[in-house]
């Protein structure tokens, strides 16, 4: 157990955040982040990153790093992660990774596939196609060539959806093929504790967190990330709120009706991680997990700590 990484994973607003700091200050750890959106410094507040006085309580690695006009792959996420889980461990702390983003956990655990480069003319004639199409049509053309890439990707992906076009045609084979030939680059023994509330309480709780951040100050980030004009296809313009608010900002629409769209967009994401973290997060050789069919409280923690420290 000494060697094992933990991994606190499960849908957004489920209590990822609040149990990666119970369990740091119980086992001496350090958290890790492994969400997509919590990369970025610009939206601390929009993407729940840890406050201060989280970060006061114990270290917190990978949060608030990257600038908005930077891209950010799965790769390098990686790499930046197992380097993070060995300086962790150096120090004598336990590495813990906290996210909702399932593909950087299951990289972490299994490796990236050995996709081949994308000739740029491939890449250019897809975004073209993209471009032409709108995101519907396009997810359709995805469909007849990658109709597993299709099923667990939204229309509106843009980055994911063409990615798993351009492999396809450049290739002649799927994404998943791909990944199926996944190398074990590095190996992790891992715990993970899942949290997969019932939909209507981890609802309600996405519903009431945005209402959070905008009093929290949600609007000024995102007013702030529009004034600095960046290319909308970068990752973090599609970060849950932004597209919504970013719609009250420029009078296309309400206030009332840019938070409820908002709250929706919350909604279907964390129903699509729900999914994901209950059908694609199998336990394996070097993989345990508990998934607790609740958002997180304190009365969990006994059972928790018994089943990392059995």
């Amino acid at each position: 157990m000494n060697d094992e990484i933990l991994i606190v994973a499960g849908p957004t607003a489920s209590g990822k955040s609040a149990l990666a700091l119970a369990l740091a200050e119980e086992l001496r750890g350090t958290i890790i982040n492994a969400d997509s959106m919590q990369v970025y410094r610009d939206l601390p507040i929009l993407t729940a990153q840890p406050d201060e006085a989280a970060k006061a309580r114990v270290p917190h690695s990978l949060f608030g790093e990257i600038d908005a006009a930077d891209g950010f792959s799965v790769g390098t996420w990686r790499e930046r992660a197992v380097s993070k889980v060995a300086a962790a461990r150096d120090l004598g702390r336990k590495p813990i990774l906290v996210g909702g983003t399932g593909l950087y956990i299951r990289a972490l655990l299994d490796g990236l596939a050995p996709t081949p480069p994308i000739p740029r003319d491939v890449r250019r004639a897809t975004h073209m196609l993209h471009a032409e199409l709108g995101a519907a049509a396009f997810h359709e053309a995805l469909r007849r060539l990658d109709a597993e890439a299709a099923a667990r990707l939204d229309p509106a992906d843009t980055q994911r959806t063409t990615r798993a076009y351009e492999v396809a045609i450049a290739t002649g084979r799927t994404l998943g093929d791909w990944h199926r030939e996944q190398r074990k680059e590095t190996a992790f023994g891992a715990r993970a504790i899942v949290l997969l509330p019932p939909r209507e309480p981890l609802y309600a709780a996405c519903d009431a967190r945005f209402l959070d951040m905008m009093a929290g100050g949600a609007i000024d980030e995102v007013k702030s990330l529009l004034a600095r004009d960046l290319d909308p296809a970068l990752p973090a313009m599609r970060a849950l709120g932004v597209r919504e608010l970013a719609a009250w900002l420029r009078n296309e629409s309400d206030r009332d009706a840019s938070i409820a769209a908002a709250q929706q967009a919350t909604r279907n994401y964390a129903k699509r991680q729900e999914t994901w973290f209950r059908h694609q997060l199998p336990e394996a050789d070097g993989l345990r997990k508990r998934v607790l069919a609740e958002q997180f409280s304190e009365r969990l923690l006994p059972d928790i700590f018994a089943f990392i420290r059995h």
